[in-house]
This record gives structure tokens, sequence and C-alpha cells, in this order.
């Protein structure tokens, strides 16, 4: 069993589910910023599932790349995402306000570990 890829499955298969119930109960409970705010941790997830997609799927890629650049994305989603959905459902803000750019700080590192990777290999090898 590829673990990487059962994970991402799930969180795409998450991402429409909470998507899905943003867009038809929560619409009268949040505010237009608490909702955009929610439908960005939705899209952010979504954006990283299906790179997570690419990333795992790449033959090209060693299984030390593949886990590394998923670790980055799977923690990021948990962080930025998750933390965003978390406030959204009641958690107060000022508990957990700094997990949310930490989450994104891990999405970036996790794109210039593939940069790296991109410029470090050799032209034949990544085809």
């Amino acid at each position: 069993m590829n673990k990487n890829l059962a994970l991402t499955s799930f969180l795409g298969a998450l991402a429409v589910a909470l998507g899905a119930f943003g867009a038809h109960s929560l619409q009268e409970t949040l505010s237009i910023t608490e909702l955009n705010s929610f439908e960005t941790a939705v899209h952010y997830q979504m954006y990283h599932v299906i790179v997570l997609f690419f990333v795992n799927t790449y033959s090209k890629f060693n299984n030390k790349t593949k886990n590394t650049i998923s670790y980055f994305f799977f923690v990021g989603i948990l962080f930025f995402s998750g933390s965003i959905y978390a406030i959204t459902f009641g958690i107060s803000a000022k508990n957990i306000w700094f997990i949310t750019p930490l989450g994104g700080l891990l999405f970036i590192i996790g794109w210039l570990k593939m940069v790296i990777v991109f410029f470090k290999a050799k032209d034949n090898n990544l085809k």
C-alpha cells in the first residue's frame, strides 16, 4: 500500500466534503470574511492534494524525495487549512493564530524542495 497516496486521496475527499459543507451549510452561520477564510483553506488543501498526486506518482522522484515533499505538504495542510477550519468551528484564534502561517511556511518549503530537486537533477533524469 502506498501510504502517501492513500492519505492524499483521503485529504482530497475531505476537501470536497468540506467545500460542499461550506457552500451549503455555512453561508447562514458565517460572516463573509469567515466564509472566505474557510474557502481559502479548502482551496489550499485541494491545490496541495493535486501536487501530492504528482509528487507521489512521478517516477523520477526517489522515495526519499517523495516522502520529504509529502511530509511538508501533509503537515502544511494540517497546520494551514486545519487551523483555519478550527478557528471557523469555534477554537479561539488567540490560541492557534501562529499555526496558520507556519503551515504556509511548510508549503513554501515543500515547493522549494521541488525546485532544488529539479535544479540538481540531470536533464535526462527528470524528463
